[in-house]
């Protein structure tokens, strides 16, 4: 499992079997094809989560250079010809089953796709919906859908690695930090994901038992989360996790 940096923070994430690959999300086909070059592999299967150029870019590239078939959300509009894939739904890769998973609220549309195996503990590619220490943006999908998408995906196995596709940690930390000042989990987790950047690595793939207990937009049902949201926008019901999320997300749009 590799993440093929691409553009100034996007990862595309690549797995293979010494001979085989597939890539998800190749918003920019040059870098995935550098990896397959100086790998000796051949690319046979395209994963996307959503509609977004820097996920897609790179796709038509990659079919017309390698041949590998494309999967992507039924619900939106795909670089063709792609077979599209809806919740509950599944997807055979190098001997690996892919859940297709309906997580929307970045957009409409947007899928994730899970495996309960790979090398001995479950793998999630969860495009944009999910990022360490933070969530999307919501630009076609409501606070109720995206909650209801985090929701989905916090209920994975603790030891779910999680590859999202953007480097957004250690922004998405310092606002977590706002939130829940005196969160220790996530104040040792920082200093972990510091030390993880400084060294040139990536802070990603992150667990989902990490994310639990550090990411806000997982924790708007824990009093200090709604209290602190209810602090930036005093209309939030704290009782109500997907008002303590939209005021979160807001925030953080604003948060500098």
């Amino acid at each position: 499992m590799l993440p093929l940096p691409a553009f100034s923070d996007n990862y595309i994430w690549m797995l293979h079997d010494a001979r085989h690959a597939l890539v998800v999300d190749p918003g920019d086909a040059a870098p995935v094809l550098q990896a397959l070059h100086g790998m000796g592999l051949s690319l046979r299967t395209i994963l996307v989560t959503h509609h977004h150029g820097d996920h897609v870019g790179g796709v038509n590239a990659l079919r017309e250079a390698t041949g590998a078939a494309i999967y992507g959300p039924a619900g939106e509009a795909m670089p063709e010809p792609i077979t599209r894939l809806r919740h509950g739904e599944a997807v055979t890769a190098l001997g690996l089953r892919f859940a297709v998973i309906d997580v929307p609220g970045h957009t409409a549309g947007h899928i994730a796709y899970y495996c309960a195996d790979v090398d001995g503990a479950p793998l999630l590619f969860c495009g944009d919906t999910l990022f360490s220490g933070g969530c999307g943006r919501l630009f076609e999908g409501t606070p109720a859908q995206m909650q209801a998408s985090l929701d989905t995906l916090a209920a994975l196995p603790g030891d779910t690695r999680v590859c999202c596709a953007h480097e957004y940690t250690l922004s998405n930390l310092k606002f977590a930090r706002a939130v829940e000042p005196g969160n220790q989990a996530l104040l040792q987790y920082l200093g972990h994901c510091e030390s993880l950047r400084q060294a040139g690595r990536p802070t990603l793939p992150s667990r989902m038992d990490t994310e639990r207990a550090i990411n806000p937009f997982l924790r708007t049902r824990e009093a200090t989360v709604a209290q602190a949201a209810h602090g930036f926008d005093a209309h939030v019901d704290p009782r109500e996790p997907a008002t303590v999320l939209a005021a979160l997300r807001q925030w953080k749009n604003e948060f500098r």
